[in-house]
């Protein structure tokens, strides 16, 4: 039946498969970076920054010899930027311990930084051939379908059900074509709220088609939790027609990016008659602070939290030397920094 399985996607596969720059190809390093350039990211988003990021660093030498700040300016835009620090550091742990040659076997590659169960059965399968399984949001779909399975995907019991499962259908000659074709089905066709259940090639021993119960699987137990927090960014311009920017150390959201002076507060900002309370905030850095503008909220929604942005702009004095905590960046130097998408939006209009 394994054999049957995987024959039948491999079959559609090699019909119906979508031409992307990373397959056809058995460089770990580029096969590296699409990998973690599409975790939470969408093909038709991802291909571009793929192309810009391997037009910057084309080779594991470069991404090592890189500073953060050009990397995170790489990756703006894309979110999740503890993946782009991952990177950096991976890269450099390549040329240091393995002598600038990427691992080539699983175990090794799984040894890296920011490399998971899946990405290392990625790597191990689409540039070795490798006879790894790979596991990702679309196989647990494609699966649990087909079994019918109601084991929540993410728990502790049904990531062993599901991996056990997976390396038991993998095609040991074909590892490759095999894990690149159940991905591209539920990618195309195995979709999570309208599968395309009339072009899959399982749907005839598929149990969840048989019994009309598709939208059930896959099985979660754990409901995502958002959280609501209220960022004020202080926009000050200085006399000299300069930003005052501070870069982002702490292990939060953004970590190693740059970004206006903020107060986060514990309730929303609606009135600017609360601008005294911003104010009285950044007492201690800026003085003369004359509040020009208050922008509109901006809802921004990452994985578990939602973001209720408003920047406030303002002129101002900065009462400490400029390498302290702020630096200060001319209007027409800013898009050499990395920033957040939520303050590249804003910067957009101005």
């Amino acid at each position: 039946m394994e054999l049957i399985f995987s024959n039948l996607i491999i079959n559609w596969y090699l019909s119906h498969k979508r031409i992307l720059p990373w397959r056809e190809i058995s460089d770990p390093y580029k096969i590296w970076v699409s990998e973690i350039i599409l975790q939470q990211t969408r093909i038709a988003q991802g291909l571009n920054y793929y192309l810009r990021f391997l037009e910057k660093f084309p080779n594991i030498a470069t991404l090592a010899n890189a500073s953060e700040d050009e990397v995170l300016l790489q990756w703006q835009g894309l979110g999740y930027y503890s993946r782009a620090r991952n990177m950096h550091k991976t890269a450099k742990e390549i040329m240091e311990i393995h002598h600038g040659k990427f691992p080539t076997d699983y175990e090794s590659i799984r040894a890296l930084k920011g490399i998971g169960d899946y990405t290392a059965a990625a790597i191990a399968s689409f540039a070795y051939n490798l006879p790894h399984a790979v596991l990702d949001g679309n196989v647990f779909r494609v699966l649990s379908r087909y079994f019918a399975i109601d084991t929540p995907i993410d728990s502790t019991t049904g990531k062993k059900q599901f991996s056990e499962l997976a390396q038991e259908l993998l095609n040991l000659k074909n590892p490759a074509l095999y894990n690149q074709g159940i991905m591209d089905l539920g990618a195309t066709v195995c979709l999570p709220s309208s599968p395309n259940c009339e072009d899959c090639p399982l749907q005839n021993s598929c149990l969840a088609y048989g019994n009309n119960t598709q939208t059930n699987f896959p099985v979660k137990e754990k409901k995502l939790i958002q959280k609501d927090r209220y960022f004020i960014y202080l926009v000050i311009t200085d006399t000299t027609n300069h930003f005052f920017l501070h870069r982002r150390i702490a292990k939060d959201i953004w970590q190693g990016l740059y970004e206006f002076p903020l107060v986060e507060l514990t309730h929303p900002f609606n009135d600017p008659s609360q601008s005294e309370e911003i104010i009285s905030a950044l007492s201690d850095e800026f003085s003369d602070i004359t509040i020009t503008a208050v922008k509109p909220t901006i809802k921004h929604v990452l994985s578990h939290q939602n973001i209720y942005a408003q920047f406030v702009e303002a002129t101002g004095k900065y009462k400490k030397k400029c390498d302290s905590k702020y630096i200060k960046v001319p209007k027409s130097q800013i898009a050499n920094y990395a920033v957040s998408r939520l303050t590249e939006l804003y910067l957009e209009d101005v």
